[in-house]
């Protein structure tokens, strides 16, 4: 049976576990997709590039949690939240914050590459 919440602690995977028919499982989805874009495409990307967007989408879902239970008065550990911010940042600059191009072959190209075939 697939999770219907994201773990409370990270784990590898954690992001395969999660049923994609919840409205968090299609969030988490589409920012990894949209995170693997800007990269220039999950296909392009190393299994440690893949396993860093994991860990990044992780963290900046419990960042939120935190921030949305301070805008409501809970206490929130500040120390804990702002390292939080500061490993995703580093999370982020270690990816490139940068967009790249996906590396697309052009039709001319690719009907080339079939007719050599």
């Amino acid at each position: 049976m697939k999770a219907q919440h994201i773990p409370e602690k990270p784990r590898q995977g954690w992001l395969s576990t999660l049923d994609m028919r919840t409205a968090v499982g299609r969030d988490m989805r589409g920012r990894y997709a949209e995170v693997c874009g800007d990269l220039g495409g999950e296909d392009a990307l190393s299994y440690a590039q893949r396993s860093l967007v994991e860990r990044a989408l992780w963290l900046e879902y419990w960042i939120a949690q935190q921030e949305r239970a301070l805008a409501e008065g809970a206490e929130v550990d500040m120390g804990r939240l702002t390292q939080a911010g500061n490993s995703l940042l580093g999370l982020f600059r270690t990816l490139g914050l940068e967009r790249r191009q996906r590396d697309v072959t052009s039709l001319s190209d690719y009907i080339a590459k079939r007719g050599a075939g």
